[in-house]
């Protein structure tokens, strides 16, 4: 089974490199064409696709796991800020229109293939952000695998929203599961865009099971605000 992924996952990488338009993390400009670079994140397939070429050394698979409408901008940065040569970084795609449950289960599927097929990996780290953080909360209360994994949920509503509440039955996680590291980002509520005009902030749980770092007013002299929280993150995690 190893063998056959292994062919699987050089032949992805052989397709996507047949594409000029393919967002290669060398390829992507953080400061003077971040928005196109974007656009080309959000082009891709659902799936879990790699954004540059393995080496066969990375010992850390870096995800990250975009929100609801996103436009790819804001994981420009961070994508290209977080790569090293020991680690493997790819890009969660899914469709944020619908429940969340699905593209959790088929990213836990995909991720297992990826440990499978890559035997020098040795932990698992997960960003998402908004909406993404949503369907992270899986993660926290069902990672099976010996592999450990890091979780890292950034402005994301871990209380719920209505929306999401009551369309896809979800609960904040209760229980963190074994081998899970978990962290949330929180915003400021009334510097966050998509959290200010509500009435409670849908970041505030009562969850023991994780840590919890709060957000400064301002991140490189400018409002930090929903969107450009995973560059801050990224400047500031440590795995």
């Amino acid at each position: 089974m190893r063998k056959i992924y292994s062919l699987l996952f050089f032949l992805v990488f052989f397709s996507h490199s047949s594409l000029s338009s393919y967002p290669w993390l060398d390829s992507m400009d953080p400061e003077n064409d971040y928005i196109k670079s974007g656009q080309k994140l959000m082009s891709l397939e659902y799936g879990l696709s790699p954004l540059e070429v393995r080496n066969k050394e990375e010992k850390v698979a870096v995800i990250g796991v975009h929100g609801g409408r996103s436009e790819g901008y804001e994981w420009v940065y961070p994508l290209t800020k977080l790569d090293q040569s020991d680690r493997l970084t790819l890009f969660y795609r899914w469709d944020d229109r619908s429940c969340f449950l699905s593209s959790a289960l088929k990213l836990n599927q995909e991720i297992l293939f990826l440990l499978e097929g890559n035997p020098t990996i040795e932990k698992i780290v997960l960003l998402g952000h908004s909406y993404g953080g949503i369907l992270l909360t899986w993660f926290i209360e069902n990672w099976t695998s010996n592999t450990p994994i890091e979780i890292h949920t950034i402005a994301s509503p871990l209380a719920g929203l209505d929306s999401i509440s009551n369309s896809c039955n979800y609960d904040p996680p209760k229980q963190k599961s074994k081998n899970v590291k978990s962290v949330q980002w929180r915003t400021i509520k009334t510097l966050d865009n998509a959290f200010k005009d509500l009435s409670s902030d849908p970041q505030l749980i009562n969850f023991k099971g994780h840590e919890v770092r709060d957000l400064p007013e301002k991140y490189k002299g400018k409002r930090l605000g929903h969107n450009w929280s995973v560059s801050y993150v990224a400047d500031e995690i440590i795995f």
